[in-house]
């Protein structure tokens, strides 16, 4: 499962090997200083918007990829029955991050206090 990691400044989505091959992306690095905002979903297919281009995905079971939208696109790595971390972003390559985290409330509480 991906994991969300905070490190020399910059907010890192490293993803498994599996991952990364689903998502057809590496890992996913953003400067701390445009993170806008983090919030936990314990729904997060609801939070998805756009279409999926590239990636891998079965609805409501995984969504792996970016997710484009007019006015801009995010990144998803997210699992059934798994909250996740929303990382609103600004001045960077995705809008917002949707990752999932077994801990999303603790994920969210380190990343806000790294900012």
């Amino acid at each position: 499962m991906a994991t969300l990691i905070v490190q020399d400044g910059e907010l890192i989505v490293a993803l498994s090997r599996w991952e990364k091959a689903g998502a057809l992306h590496g890992d996913v690095r953003v400067p701390l200083a445009g993170v806008e905002d983090v919030s936990v979903s314990a729904q997060p297919f609801a939070d998805l918007r756009g279409l999926r281009a590239p990636g891998t995905g079965c609805p409501r079971v995984i969504a792996l990829g970016t997710f484009r939208y007019s006015g801009g696109k995010d990144f998803a790595a997210l699992y059934r029955r798994r909250p996740a971390v929303i990382v609103r972003l600004r001045d960077a390559g995705f809008r917002r991050l949707l990752i999932a985290a077994d801990d999303a409330e603790a994920v969210a509480a380190r990343i806000r206090e790294a900012r």
